[in-house]
Parts: structure tokens; sequence; C-alpha cells
């Protein structure tokens, strides 16, 4: 299947300039998706156009990532209600290394072929002066057409306005096609359905300038089933670095998809083939508790973005929520996985020696409400202790319990967790 039609099948082919699908089906194409560096990390959001130029570059095609050292600065208003924040360079630079290294996840920047490449527009945005900017590529843009675009007029009718900086974004966004097309003989630009009017304000500047052709391909915005956008949650972003989004929050985040979302997130963000997912599906329809297609696009977008070892520290610490064995758990993991259940402190003090038996532990920490239920609690044997039946009611608990001298976990019938912050 061509790269064409593989976007179409998987629902993320939204528009197209006249000739594309000729350019990518009998060409090899170099083509580029630009990525905003305001923030250390991309986040899902991105991960739509991270796979579409994943994609390009199996068919065959070089991919070239853009990350907007120079247009970051500045800042897109499109799909915005307001301006955003401009970043200093020096915050741009720190945040461009880390956004280098995630998307070395999903490209391949070694391949024979077609390597990828990840180039900054700083590098000609910085050195270009206004006055040449100005009669160089200014003058080929009206005021009418850049006034016509959707994200502008929202803007002009919104309280705020828009300034002349984020007005000129478009401008800056055309320019980089050119540049592209110069230097890297870049006849393709990807992105969102929002950047169209970027795309084509591009591609018209290579015209003019170049008698040259040049091709865009949009995708649409991502939305769950509800309308809300993509990737938004009540605790924030899903951040693509594990530092700011823990491999185990990550894999919880595409677990919990809805039933209305899955097989399109499978087509729109695994390798998963046609017929596989078509079985997932069929799994969904027929057994729909046993939610397959969650954990295997659980499993594949956590593989794909941290490793292998990630991946099974992932699905361990799932397991742990189901009775699963804590054993071998860092504390940080338990602290993640344990981060929004109730909990309690106990001092350090109180598990040296003898510590404190199993009853004081459940009435202090609030699990039983008095000493007389944690004592039914343990005979009736439903009471845990980092996931091990307390069988002995008059069981003691020390500090060699306590994970890595920091954390109890105890656990009140199937699903009740409690945790016990040792301080």
């Amino acid at each position: 299947m061509n790269l064409y039609e593989e976007l179409k099948w998987r629902g993320i082919l939204y528009d197209a300039t006249e000739g594309a699908d000729e350019a990518v089906n009998k060409e090899k194409v170099t083509g580029y998706i630009g990525f905003d560096p305001t923030a250390a990390s991309l986040h899902v959001g991105s991960l739509l156009q991270i796979m579409n130029l994943a994609r390009l570059q199996r068919a065959g095609h070089t991919p070239l990532a853009i990350v907007g050292g120079g247009t970051g600065l500045i800042g897109d208003p499109s799909g915005k209600t307001k301006e955003r924040q401009l970043l200093t360079k020096e915050k741009a630079d720190e945040n461009l290394r880390g956004i280098k290294e995630q998307l070395s996840r999903f490209l391949d920047f070694d391949a024979k072929d077609n390597p990828a490449k990840i180039i900054n527009n700083y590098d000609w945005l910085g050195k270009i002066s206004y006055i040449d900017f100005l009669r160089d590529v200014g003058k080929y843009f009206t005021i009418n057409s850049m006034l016509a675009r959707e994200s502008v007029k929202r803007r002009l009718e919104s309280e705020d306005g828009i300034s002349f900086t984020e007005f000129s974004y478009m401008l800056l966004q055309a320019y980089d096609f050119l540049v592209l097309y110069d230097q890297e003989k870049c006849t393709l630009q990807m992105g969102g359905s929002d950047q169209w009017g970027n795309i084509i304000a591009g591609a018209d500047l290579i015209r003019r300038l170049r008698g040259g052709k040049a091709y865009g391909i949009v995708s649409p915005l991502v939305t769950t089933a509800s309308g809300i956008k993509f990737g938004k949650t009540e605790a924030g972003a899903i951040w693509l670095d594990a530092e700011l989004t823990s491999p185990y929050r990550y894999y919880q985040f595409w677990l919990n998809t809805d039933d209305a979302d899955v097989i399109n997130y499978l087509k729109y963000f695994t390798w998963l083939t046609q017929d596989e997912i078509a079985a997932l599906a069929a799994s969904m329809e027929n057994q729909p508790e046993k939610r397959e297609a969650q954990r295997t696009l659980a499993k594949e977008l956590t593989r794909m973005t941290h490793g292998d070892d990630a991946l099974e520290s992932a699905e361990k610490a799932t397991a742990v929520l189901f009775g699963g064995e804590i054993e071998g758990l860092k504390a940080s993991e338990v602290a993640d996985i344990f981060q929004d259940v109730p909990s309690s402190e106990l001092a350090a003090d109180d598990l040296s020696g003898d510590g404190i038996g199993m009853i004081d532990l459940l009435a202090n920490s609030g699990v039983s409400k008095s000493k007389g239920e944690a004592r039914r609690l343990l005979q009736g044997g439903g009471v845990y202790l980092n996931n091990r039946k307390v069988a002995d009611f008059q069981q003691s608990v020390t500090g060699n319990d306590a994970i890595e001298g920091k954390f109890l976990v105890i656990r009140k019938g199937r699903k009740n967790y409690h945790l016990v912050k040792v301080v």
C-alpha cells in the first residue's frame, strides 16, 4: 500500500494539494513537518505528526523534522484564542535538545538511503535582516489574503485581537518551506489541518520565486469522541519525556482510552495493519470486558515511546493494582502507582525494633475505624500488606516491610488501597 492510500484508510488524510498523491506515490520526495519548541518535551498532541513523518520515511521518502527555534520565538496563532508567551532564545535552545532526543525514538537518523534529519529554522531565520525579509518575502503576500485566514479572522474578532508579531508568522513558515526547497530539495510539507493556510503560502512562494512545484498534505485535528481536544487531561499534558510523564502514567493514559476512540487511535498512532486492527475491533465487539484493544494500544505506544524495559515496568505496575506482586518495585514507582489513593504518614521510629502491630497500623492510618474493626478485618482474611495476605492478626510491621524504607501499601478487600508514607 502506498503512503497516500495508507493515510486515507487510517483516517489521517484531511486534505491535500493537487498532485500530492502522485508526488508521494511515483517519486522519492523530501518532506517536512514543523515542531514547536515551546516546552522541554513534545506531548501526545504531537504524536500524530511524528507518526506521519515516520510513515513518510517507511514509504521510502526522506523526512525532515524542523524544530522551530526561530518561529518558536514568535508563536503560531493557528488554533489559538490568545497570544502565546514569547520564549527566550536560551529557553528555546534548551527545549530543542529534549525534543531531538524524543524524535530519535520514532525516526531513523542512520538509514542508508533516506536518513531523517532534524533542522533548526533559527539557522536561517536568525540571520536574515528585517529589510531583506520584507523585500524578498513580504512583497509576495497581500494583506487581503492574510486577513482571510480563518485563524486570523477569529483573533481579529476577539477582544485581544492579534499582534503584528503573530500576524507575521505565516510569512516565516512560508520562508521555511522556500529555504528547505533550496537547501534540501524539499517539495512536501505535512501538518495538521490548522496549518493548511501556512502550507499553501509556502508552496505559493516556491512557485513565485523558483517556478517550482511544492505540495501539502494535512491531517485532521485529533479529538475524543466527546469532542475534547486529544491529549488534554485533568492532570495536564501527557508528555513524551519519561521525567515529565512516567511510563506507567503514559501506559495508563492509553489503557483508559474510551471504547469510542480506541480503534481510531490504533489507526492513528500504531503500525498495526488493517487486519490486526479489524481483529481488535471484533474483539471489542464480542468481548468488550477484556479491553484487548486498549491493552494493545497501551503496549504499542509505551514500547515505541519508552522501550521494552519501560513497558515491562508499566505492565508490572498496572498488575499491582489488581493484586500483583509489589516486590522489586522502586519507591518512586510505588509513589506513582498509588498517587491517587488515600494516604497517611507514619514515623520511621514506629517501625524500629519490634515495629508496630498490624491492628494498630490499620487503626492509626484510618484504614479501619477502630482496633476492634481492624481485628475483625484481619481475622476475616481481608487485609493485605504490600499485596501479601496478612495471615496472623498479631503480626508486627517493621522497617524491613517498608519499600525502600519509604512506603507501606495496605489493601482492604479486592481493591481498596491505602498508602502509608514513612517519614
